[in-house]
């Protein structure tokens, strides 16, 4: 049952990837994107009042010599989290280490990082919200005193040792701020809410991104492709790849409105950055239960989709246009996903 169990949460995994205006990051993302990530404060657009924030605390902390608060970052994939975290470190002139929840099984592996990591360096945990309880323990110290207690041996013959560790700032980013213990998210001590891109953020980004990469793209076509990138840069990005190789097939590699539009409904990407799969769930809510309330799990059984990519996925955005709402009894699909969907 268990085998069975892993074989469906794997096969959802590997067809959400494969979704376009999937926000989870992938290995060719990595490979694209690492060219595009902005390296400084003044390159990075959007999240306006964040970097402002941010800004101050960097310079008050460079001007007094000392390491900057540990930081942690949420909101939903795909706004750049990754991204501040290496400006953060690009600002303060020090090293970054990179590493995730998941990646860190034991306190050792924990231990081990702290004890390696330079001076006033970067430690940048995603999904820190995945973190065991027995690795939280050994950071709550390394956070708050620069220091951990090691313990060797057993019974008797267990002895700790107090061991110092050099100063850091930790920057953790999570996609479910919820889920993190409340000790160890009160020893943040900045704490930033990343917000979806507006059309305009997201166009200035696709045009710095198609300079980098040599695409010549119009005004027209860089807000075609923004309007459809669910508030979100790293589908913009990625919506900008897959439509260069239209425009290099249907017109000599000029992306305007018109190729842009061409390719991402050929993508079944419709103007509101709509697919397929989203109108799936908002189709059947509205044809079984009659647009609601539904249940998260009865919504999982009909369209198989697991609930967490449900909550993770698909709702942040359909919420944000407004098609979707979460009462008491379940979600609710609204009139104007039925508007948008050509439905009474």
């Amino acid at each position: 049952m268990k085998v069975k169990k892993y074989f469906l949460i794997l096969k959802g995994e590997i067809l959400e990837k494969n979704r376009v205006v999937n926000p989870c990051g992938s290995a060719e993302d990595s490979e694209f994107e690492n060219p595009l990530r902005p390296r400084f404060l003044d390159d990075y657009i959007g999240q306006e009042k964040v970097k402002e924030n941010l800004r101050v605390f960097i310079d008050a902390s460079k001007i007094r010599g000392e390491c900057l608060d540990h930081v942690l970052l949420y909101g939903p994939p795909g706004l750049g989290k990754t991204t501040l975290a290496m400006i953060i470190a690009n600002e303060m002139q020090v090293g970054i280490k990179i590493t995730s929840g998941p990646a860190i099984e034991r306190p050792g592996d924990l231990a081990s990082m702290l004890t390696n990591i330079q001076d006033e360096s970067v430690l940048f945990i995603d999904e820190i919200h995945r973190i065991s309880r027995q690795v939280e323990e050994v950071l709550y110290p390394a956070m708050e005193d620069f220091s951990i207690d090691i313990v060797t041996g057993k019974g008797q013959m267990a002895s700790s040792y107090h061991l110092p560790l050099p100063k850091f700032t930790l920057v953790g980013a999570t996609t479910r701020a919820g889920q993190l213990s409340s000790p160890l998210r009160d020893r943040f001590g900045v704490i930033f809410k990343l917000e979806l891109y507006n059309s305009d953020e997201l166009k200035k980004i696709i045009f710095r991104s198609s300079s980098i990469l040599g695409i010549k793209i119009d005004h027209d076509g860089a807000l075609e492709i923004a309007k459809r990138s669910r508030g979100t840069p790293r589908i913009a990005n990625r919506l900008l790849k897959r439509v260069r190789d239209f425009a290099q097939i249907k017109s000599n590699g000029e992306v305007s409105a018109e190729v842009a539009r061409y390719a991402l409904d050929r993508l079944e990407i419709d103007s509101l950055g709509l697919d397929a799969n989203d109108k799936k769930l908002l189709n059947a809510m509205i044809k079984y239960y009659k647009g609601g309330p539904v249940g998260l799990d009865t919504i999982s059984a009909v369209i198989g989709e697991e609930t967490i990519t449900i909550e993770d996925i698909y709702e942040p955005y359909l919420m944000q246009i407004g098609f979707l709402n979460r009462t008491p009894r379940g979600r609710v699909v609204t009139a104007e996903a039925y508007k948008h969907l050509g439905l009474q």
